[in-house]
């Protein structure tokens, strides 16, 4: 008897079928057969019965299973072994121990239960590390909130991103969120992708300049890149650009459900001051906007207070709109609680240990000459400060904050060092002369009008009064182009200030003698200056004296104790401190390998081979002190053999 090929089949697929139909071999054990229009295990197999086998089946389809079935096999029409199902080698071997079973049956109990209950985790077993019992809290407080609105405010170093990780993950596995995007700090966006991946198996895409210019290139122009992935990491700076921020209202619409925002860093979102509703940045409306397109939010922050009730109390509104107000301020801790994690080393170390105390030490430069080029400069700062808030006591009250804020910002510049300071006098005193002039000879020291030229140098005076942190592009830059910016800067609030000169007051000096006397202290304090650059100062000496008694006391050699030092990213004070510390240890042992810098400039593989290398047992790798500005305040860690911290502008 043969059988022919039915009209629609192809030829492949019928002679399988009609070879499996046709065979009097009966299935083995652990075989998948279709009879009677069900799917089938063979659990047994017993032959000859009546000229025919017997074979016991456990069905395998959802509505049946477990239910058993005794066939005479060549009895049956419709049988048919599924030999591409490759059933055989998993049913091969038989049954599984009852025990082995069992803990399988328990496994798949555990992940139904817990994609519901708030009480049961998923996510610290599915992660690479070890983790602590705190950090388990703020898995537990989100998973209680019907959407995740939830601020974690743990102190420095006790593991934010391993908190936001578990929720996350816990999120991703609960089907309650599919979309995620981390908002962070420039300097850390490598640092958030390796950890994600290697800690949770999170893999995300930095979007950036490169990866949009890629997905032009592959997907055509009008690509959204947005729709390109579902997990995404972005600068901060990038969600105030509309080419970036544009496409993502788009990607969200109104609200996009199962879609997860965290904001590293959150108090950068924060109003800069502390009026009653806070002066918003740009920042801070572009986090308001695509903030509530989200579905669940998470803000991370060791900082979340900047001692403004008003301007924490928009953070919070940031967070969640409808328990917070700005303007109103936060009353009650039953409120906080409810969106806010907040736990400090000092109470942990009390509870359950594990944190090394934190020593604070003031070094004080004391006996120093009167004729020490700091006093001598600090006094003459102070006299011209006084003469010159004189002089402008009649302009508007925004041109004279900004040439205040001018003043700040060159203390500032002492207090760094000379270096620093005589670099930026050298600015201030020729735009401030050129701007003399000009108002003198009935020029006009700028083009713009009187309210667009305050606002230029109010926005100026206060970014030279404020060092770019690690969040702040002006890092990126060169010295040389540091040093172009703060000429614009200087030069926008001295023109603000001397295009409008008001008349003294009654009984005091006329414009011109105040301004002569501005001149001459200004000379005195730039001859002081010149004649003191290129030489250690005070605390520049007190910090080599300790570097050579515990680093390397027995000269030329160095033991195995390591040295960060931190300066606020000030033209001229990096570079001055790296110079003095490399003639001070010019003649120890591989002393060109000793010191190293990472800032702004510092690229990602060279920030994490600094990292690595400072990180090494100190007997494998001569690195030994390194200087850092702000670009290592986040997302660096330099602790595991490092206890030793200098901040050189204090």
């Amino acid at each position: 008897m043969r059988c022919g090929k039915a009209p629609g089949y192809t030829a492949g697929v019928m002679d399988n079928f009609a070879a499996t139909m046709l065979t009097d071999l009966p299935p083995r054990i652990g075989d998948l057969v279709e009879v009677r229009s069900r799917r089938w295990l063979v659990d047994g197999v017993e032959r000859p019965h009546h000229q025919s086998s017997l074979v016991s089946l456990a069905c395998a389809d959802d509505d049946a299973q477990g239910q058993t079935l005794e066939v005479y096999w060549e009895m049956e029409l419709d049988r048919l072994i599924l030999k591409q199902e490759n059933w055989g080698a998993l049913g091969a071997k038989g049954f599984d121990q009852p025990r082995r079973f069992g803990a399988f049956l328990h496994t798949l109990r555990w992940d139904s239960v817990t994609a519901t209950d708030p009480n049961l985790f998923q996510a610290p077993f599915r992660a690479g590390i070890k983790i602590d019992a705190y950090q388990m809290e703020p898995l537990r407080k989100a998973l209680r909130l019907a959407r995740v609105n939830l601020f974690i405010a743990d102190d420095t170093g006790l593991g934010k991103t391993i908190e936001a990780g578990l929720i996350a993950r816990e999120l991703l596995l609960r089907k309650k969120a599919r979309t995620v995007v981390v908002a962070a700090p420039a300097s850390v966006l490598e640092q958030w992708k390796m950890e994600l991946e290697e800690r949770f198996g999170l893999v995300f895409v930095i979007l950036d300049r490169a990866y949009l210019s890629q997905m032009r290139r592959e997907r055509g122009f009008s690509v959204n890149p947005w729709r390109t992935h579902q997990r995404f990491i972005v600068s901060h700076s990038l969600l105030i650009d509309p080419a970036y921020a544009d496409p993502l209202r788009v990607r969200l619409g109104s609200m996009s459900p199962g879609s997860l925002l965290i904001l590293d860093e959150a108090h950068h979102a924060a109003p800069s001051s502390g009026g009653r509703y806070g002066i918003e940045t740009k920042f801070t409306r572009a986090i308001r906007d695509l903030g509530g397109r989200f579905e669940h939010r998470l803000f991370l922050s060791a900082t979340p207070h900047n001692g403004h009730s008003n301007s924490f109390a928009t953070l919070l509104e940031l967070l969640d709109p409808y328990r917070f107000t700005r303007g109103v301020p936060v009353r009650g801790r039953r409120e906080l609680d409810a969106v806010m994690v907040r736990r400090i080393k000092e109470d942990l170390r009390a509870v359950q240990g594990g944190f090394p105390q934190r020593e604070v030490r003031r070094v004080a430069i004391e006996r120093l000459p009167e004729d020490a080029p700091e006093l001598v400069l600090s006094r003459l700062l102070d006299e011209y400060r006084g003469v010159r808030e004189e002089r402008l006591e009649g302009l508007p009250p925004r041109e004279r904050a900004a040439a205040g804020l001018l003043m700040v910002g060159l203390q500032q510049r002492l207090l760094s060092s000379i270096e620093a300071f005589a670099l930026s006098l050298k600015r201030h005193r020729r735009t401030v002369r050129e701007q003399w002039e000009r108002a003198a000879g009935g020029e006009n020291g700028t083009e713009l009008e009187p309210e667009p030229r305050a606002a230029f140098a109010a926005a100026g005076a206060e970014q030279f009064a404020a060092p770019p942190d690690a969040d702040d592009e002006r890092s990126e830059l060169t010295e040389a182009e540091q040093e172009a910016a703060e000429e614009v800067e200087v030069a926008a609030i001295n023109a603000a200030a001397e295009s409008e000169r008001a008349a003294a007051p009654a009984g005091a000096l006329d414009a011109a003698g105040l301004w002569r006397r501005e001149q001459a202290l200004l000379d005195r304090m730039e001859r002081v200056a010149d004649a003191a650059r290129g030489r250690p100062e005070a605390k520049t000496r007190e910090l080599i004296r300790w570097i050579r008694e515990h680093l390397c006391p027995d000269r030329p050699r160095w033991n195995d104790r390591r040295v960060l030092i931190f300066t606020e990213n000030v033209v001229g004070t990096k570079r001055h401190l790296r110079e003095m510390l490399q003639q001070a240890f010019a003649g120890t042992e591989l002393a060109e390998e000793r010191i190293a810098t990472v800032d702004g400039q510092t690229t990602g593989a060279n920030r994490k081979e600094l990292q690595r290398r400072f990180n090494t047992d100190p007997a494998r790798d001569p690195l030994r002190i390194l200087v850092a500005t702000d670009a290592a305040r986040e997302g660096l860690n330099f602790q595991a053999h490092c206890t030793d911290l200098f901040h050189f502008d204090l």
